[in-house]
């Protein structure tokens, strides 16, 4: 129970003093435990540009939290798109196979050499992907690698992250701790 409230504190902390946080209900895009790899592409939040990435991630349906500010102000994505939003899952399908498999919650700290560092896909949007793996919807989510979802900033070497991508993931998706 601490850890659950530890990840809905730390994905729920972009709110400022502003009530940019909603609930949404339907089809989600879950990528906490994604690595992230780079697209060569450029990304802008809040007029701070971030290298891109790109992580697959498995599509869920239920309740999520979503950043207003992120999102447009709506829980609807565009036809053949979801959000990659939070929920607090004790189990969910997992890659390298999609098999469901427990929310493992870990820290780890960020590196200056390729794959180790994080990544945000916090409220970005998502491709739905035509073909399911064994039996699991994937999107394809984009958003900023190095950036922080509680504050937009740039996070550099050796700050710690929470996720739940296993050992091993390129730039896992993520939040700090700082």
């Amino acid at each position: 129970m601490k850890t659950l409230i530890l990840m809905v504190a730390l994905f729920s902390l972009n709110a400022y003093a502003e009530d940019t946080v909603k609930v949404c209900v339907g089809e989600y895009a879950l990528c906490a435990a994604s690595g992230t790899v780079e697209t060569g592409k450029i990304i802008y939040v809040d007029n701070v540009a971030f290298e891109e990435g790109v992580s697959v991630c498995p599509v869920l349906t239920g309740e999520s939290l979503a950043d207003m500010t992120l999102t447009g102000g709506t829980c609807d994505a565009p036809e053949g798109h979801v959000w990659s939003l939070f929920s607090p899952q004790s189990e969910f399908p997992q890659a390298p196979d999609w098999k469901v498999k427990p929310a493992v919650i870990r820290t780890f700290v960020t590196k200056g050499e390729k794959g180790g560092g994080m990544s945000n896909m916090w409220s970005f949007p998502c491709v739905v992907r035509k073909h399911k793996i064994n039996g699991v919807k994937l999107a394809d989510c984009y958003g900023p690698m190095n950036e922080s979802p509680k504050n937009a900033q740039p996070i550099g070497v050796g700050i710690t992250i929470v996720t739940q991508a296993p050992e091993g993931a390129p730039n896992p998706v993520g939040g700090d701790l700082k």
